[in-house]
């Protein structure tokens, strides 16, 4: 995982544990005031908020308990995890950038690779200026390598 990916899960299990928990906490009691469960729709929304809290905390604690921070900017050569990508469909000439990245931070709206796509395992270890040829569901691509760079 990237620096900055650790700080992002971080961040939100901090949210998680000092906003939303006790916020949920709270609207449970108020619910549980308004007397029968069993017909309380505030209640059993209330709860089904709290288990998804609670899911996502113990995910966070579990990819940051596990989490190998690697630093991006200290490395360089052929493309590996970290690396930010600058490539050109063959085909369509339409250009990309992507960084390849952990799978709990990957985000391919905001061109984070997750290292385990198709993509990302054709990229590692190629060069600048090289050709890969990737099979995806949609079919195979042929992308030319412009730039690799660690940022």
């Amino acid at each position: 995982m990237t620096p900055k990916g650790f700080a992002a899960l971080d961040t939100e299990l901090k949210q998680l544990k000092s906003v939303e928990r006790p916020a949920i906490i709270k609207a449970i009691a108020e619910a549980r005031e308004h007397g029968d469960l069993s017909e309380n729709a505030e209640y059993h929304s209330a709860r089904e908020k709290q288990s998804f809290i609670e899911g996502r905390i113990k995910e966070l604690e579990g990819s940051i308990g596990l989490a190998e921070v690697i630093d991006p900017k200290k490395l360089s050569g052929s493309i590996k995890f970290g690396a930010t990508v600058d490539l050109v469909d063959e085909d369509t000439e339409e250009k990309k950038t992507f960084q390849i990245v952990g799978e709990a931070e990957a985000d391919i709206e905001k061109g984070l690779l997750n290292i385990k796509s198709p993509l990302a395992r054709a990229l590692i270890g190629k060069e600048e200026g090289d050709s890969v040829e990737v099979k995806t569901p949609g079919g195979t691509r042929d992308y030319e390598i412009l730039n690799v760079k660690y940022v």
